[in-house]
């Protein structure tokens, strides 16, 4: 009879940004747990707050189904010896699985035959085995930081106060440092500080929000949507729309209210990206505006509690922030003082990285850089990418930027704005850091986007040059976010710039500063835009057919991602894996091709003249296919093939014994491969 494991464990305040990920992994943790205990089990909840983690597994095995265990051993050849007697390496591994060598069997494997131990284990009570399970479950949550409290051996996020571990609806007993598993939780720590049973997790629901916890981050995203709506309009405005904050916010309240502050009119004048940001990253506040988008002098903030006097919440905070926005007030004023271009030559006094200069010297290599994409690319916007990339870095040396790092770039677009310069080069300088994040907004103009692509380009190439390459999660420079959002970039704008011309020109202008060879550094940066690449296009495409076609190129990106694109839709074809086999044998025979006109005099079968003609009749068009950029049409076109290779299989000997008519015939197949070959490497295809 299947039961119910519901797990709750109580803390001090987890960072918000935690809960989440260690949601996932308590969910990954009690399968892997499971699974590897033969525990059937069926639905997994988890819960979390900024105290507690919840996990609850539904439908969990009474028991372990008996299984029959084999323990591989040595090879036959090393278990006996000439005599047939058993060697040391026979009698150890008996001894290790605590049975006679008599009782060991010999099985057969694909490498040969093997000792095997094949012992029946009598399944054991999930009730017994869960004791030692849960300890190890929350011992194994891989928090970003954990720590150890008092002198007990082990860690956590923060330290624990409670644990509450039921399985159908009884204790399971076992102990995590000096706390000891029960079945009583807690409520809100200031507006229900007490203790209370919980019998499983619909009673413990129940129960918490009678306790004033809401434990389903779900539920306490939609009640904080549906209050700061509230707010708003009793505000007479409208919420800035802002998913990511109310997602961390979620995270750092048990029970949600929200209240409604305001500030000085006066603050308006500083840029609302500032206000925006002062509000949402230091304080966790959401901004109002008005019908037209327009920013309002006010915000709401989510408290975790239902607080008795909302004025005295919402004068303290607005005191705070009364003392944030006017520090911006004052670093906007006096950023004013000096233009923006009079800020450069203070970039030589900011190391960007030790062996790769300073940020003027990083700005002269990708300024350089952006000119010449502008000049293949672009011809007409030339001097305004020499422009934007002159200034763009020129705001990190502003007080604005110093005291709010998260405005850089539109801070320089506000100052380039108020000194004077062209709209397009000002957002230019604010758009040169786009995209921000995974699938984040990408420049609009071609002067931002000239920039950008040159920018990260230099950071790359800078980076492996001097040895600095993201090895594991370690990627200290955001070098793999710089490398997508190039591709990106380049997919967006359909810039068919050459990658490999490009790293090159980058490396070109860093190699005063390489530690290591250029030629090797080309070809390391290139593998490390390949990985990016594939992995973007697998997120879209089957994984076959990205690699078909980049293992064939991927320099110039938008020819590969429409290659991919036209093989995705070719594979939906119904004769498609029939066609895939066909193809793949043609390339398989040829490997490295030989590379030899084909001669009709050679010819000994009708059906490789018949082959011959298909492939001259095809070619013609697969090429005007392929001028137009129309790749789905050629792969049509080639797929016309199908019949002649299929003949030719049938009536040909291609390994022939004459070493000229050999030669030969696999000229024609290499011909037909390379045609192939025009689009993709067939053989990595899957049927």
């Amino acid at each position: 009879m299947a039961k119910d494991l519901f797990l709750e464990i109580g803390c001090e305040e987890i960072p918000a940004g935690f809960v989440p990920k260690a949601m996932a992994d308590l969910e990954l943790l009690i399968k892997k747990e499971f699974d590897s205990a033969r525990i059937e089990y069926g639905e997994i909840v988890t819960l979390g707050t900024p105290r507690r983690l919840v996990l609850a597994v539904k439908g969990v095995a009474e028991r372990q189904p008996d299984a029959e265990l084999t323990a591989m051993g040595p090879a036959k050849s090393h278990a006996y010896d000439a005599d047939g007697n058993p060697t040391k390496a026979a009698q150890g591994f008996a001894r290790g699985q605590g049975i006679e060598v008599s009782q060991l069997k010999l099985v057969t494997t694909e490498k040969g035959e093997y000792l095997a131990a094949v012992k029946s284990e009598i399944g054991r009570e999930t009730a017994e085995l869960l004791p030692e399970i849960l300890p190890r479950l929350i011992g194994n949550i891989p928090f970003k930081k954990s720590m150890r409290w008092a002198d007990f051996d082990v860690r956590f996020a923060r330290p624990i106060h409670w644990i509450v571990a039921l399985f159908d609806g009884k204790v399971v007993p076992f102990s995590f440092g000096n706390i000891e598993s029960g079945s009583a939780s807690r409520g809100h720590r200031f507006m229900a500080n007490t203790s209370f049973p919980v019998r499983d997790l619909a009673h413990y629901l129940e129960e918490c929000e009678r306790h004033f916890v809401i434990p389903d981050p779900n539920k306490r995203k939609e009640i904080i949507r549906a209050e700061i709506d509230r707010v708003a309009k009793q505000a007479k405005g409208n919420v800035l729309a802002d998913e990511a904050l109310l997602e961390q916010v979620s995270y750092l309240v048990e029970y949600p209210s929200a209240v409604h502050g305001t500030f000085s009119p006066d603050f308006l004048v500083v840029p609302r990206e500032v206000l925006i940001t002062s509000m949402r990253e230091h304080q966790r506040y959401f901004s109002l505006v008005d019908d037209e988008g327009k920013l309002l002098p006010g915000f709401i903030t989510i408290n975790n509690t239902i607080t008795e006097d909302p004025q005295v919440v919402v004068k303290g905070n607005e005191r705070v922030l009364r003392a944030r926005l006017s520090d911006a007030r004052f670093f906007f004023d006096e950023d004013h003082k000096v233009r923006l271009e009079s800020r450069v030559e203070s970039l030589k006094s900011v190391v960007y990285q030790a062996k790769l200069g300073t940020s003027y010297e990083k700005m002269e290599r990708f300024r350089e850089l952006g000119k010449r994409l502008a000049q293949r690319l672009n011809p007409a916007v030339t001097s305004q990418v020499e422009r934007a990339a002159t200034l763009c870095k020129a705001d990190l040396v502003s007080g604005m930027v110093g005291e709010f790092p998260e405005v850089q770039g539109i801070m320089g677009r506000e100052y380039a704005l108020h000194d004077g310069e062209e709209p397009a080069v000002a957002n230019a300088i604010a758009e040169h850091y786009l995209p921000t994040q995974a699938g984040g907004e990408l420049p609009a103009s071609d002067i931002g986007a000239f920039v950008s692509l040159a920018d990260k380009m230099d950071t790359i190439c800078g980076c492996f040059s001097v040895g600095l390459i993201p090895t594991g999660s370690a990627d200290p420079y955001a070098l793999r976010r710089s490398a997508l959002g190039i591709i990106n970039i380049i997919l967006d704008k359909g810039y068919r710039e050459p990658l490999s011309d490009f790293v090159k020109a980058s490396l070109d202008l860093l190699s005063a500063k390489a530690t290591r060879p250029l030629a090797e550094v080309q070809k390391d940066v290139l593998d490390f835009f390949r990985g990016r690449f594939v992995n973007l296009m697998a997120d879209r495409f089957p994984a076959d057919a990205v690699e078909a076609v980049v293992s064939v190129s991927f320099d110039d990106l938008v020819e590969a991602a429409a290659k991919i694109e036209a093989l995705a839709g070719f594979r939906n074809r119904d004769d498609f894996g029939p066609l895939a086999v066909a193809f793949k044998r043609v390339c398989n025979i040829v490997k490295d091709g030989v590379d030899a006109p084909v001669s009709a005099e050679l010819f000994q079968e009708p059906a490789e003249g018949e082959l011959l003609q298909a492939l001259n009749q095809v070619t013609g068009k697969v090429a005007g296919a392929l001028e137009k950029a129309d790749y789905l049409a050629a792969l049509t076109e080639i797929a016309t093939l199908k019949p002649a290779v299929d003949l030719f299989f049938e009536k040909v000997m291609v390994m022939a014994e004459d070493e000229r008519v050999r030669q030969n015939r696999l000229a024609l197949l290499t011909a037909i491969a390379r045609l192939f070959g025009r689009l993709a490497d067939f053989s990595r295809l899957s049927p």
